[in-house]
């Protein structure tokens, strides 16, 4: 993506450090206000968030031009406007589910099957993570930027009827055990 908007390989670090500080902050956000707004509203407004900023690059790519070696070419607007999605995407997970989710796996699970319920639930993260990881690379070989975006963009918008309707809360702060 940052190729199409015009970065080289040279920009990575730079890029990589700007994605990483803003993850920082937004995490930190999170840490603050957890406890003070809720477990559900932040996961709301992150998966709100997220689905209409994947949206926006699914559009933004799925309408791009390509240049020779089938690659998206984006300049003026559109360039800035998937800058501006991609980042407010880092902002919106890492205010919400990147931080929010660890809270509640260590909250919804009674203390007699904890450890083993968490041991689970973490290894089904990280092998999400190493699914998303390695379906990329081949959906966006075979289908574009857009399609993938796309994909995203629906997994987003089921998080968000996730929450809605499975995790209920109360007082602002305890989850009730489902």
């Amino acid at each position: 993506m940052w190729r199409a908007v015009g970065f080289s390989e040279q920009d990575s670090l730079t890029i990589t450090v700007i994605t990483g500080a803003v993850n920082i902050v937004t995490t930190l956000i999170a840490i603050a206000f957890v406890d003070k707004f809720g477990r559900k509203p932040l996961l709301v407004l992150g998966s709100i968030g997220m689905t209409i900023t994947l949206g926006t690059l699914a559009v933004i790519f799925g309408n791009a031009p390509v240049n020779a070696a089938g690659s998206p070419t984006l300049s003026g607007t559109a360039g800035i406007a998937a800058l501006l999605a991609a980042n407010l995407y880092v902002f919106c997970f890492g205010f919400s589910w990147g931080p929010v989710v660890w809270v509640l796996l260590g909250e919804m699970f009674n203390n007699k099957i904890r450890g083993a319920a968490l041991s689970i639930a973490a290894s089904m993260q990280w092998v999400a993570n190493f699914a998303v990881s390695t379906t990329f690379p081949p959906i966006l070989q075979y289908f574009g930027l857009g399609t993938a975006y796309g994909l995203y963009t629906i997994a987003a918008a089921i998080s968000l009827f996730f929450v809605i309707f499975f995790i209920k809360e109360t007082n602002g702060m305890e989850l009730e055990h489902m």
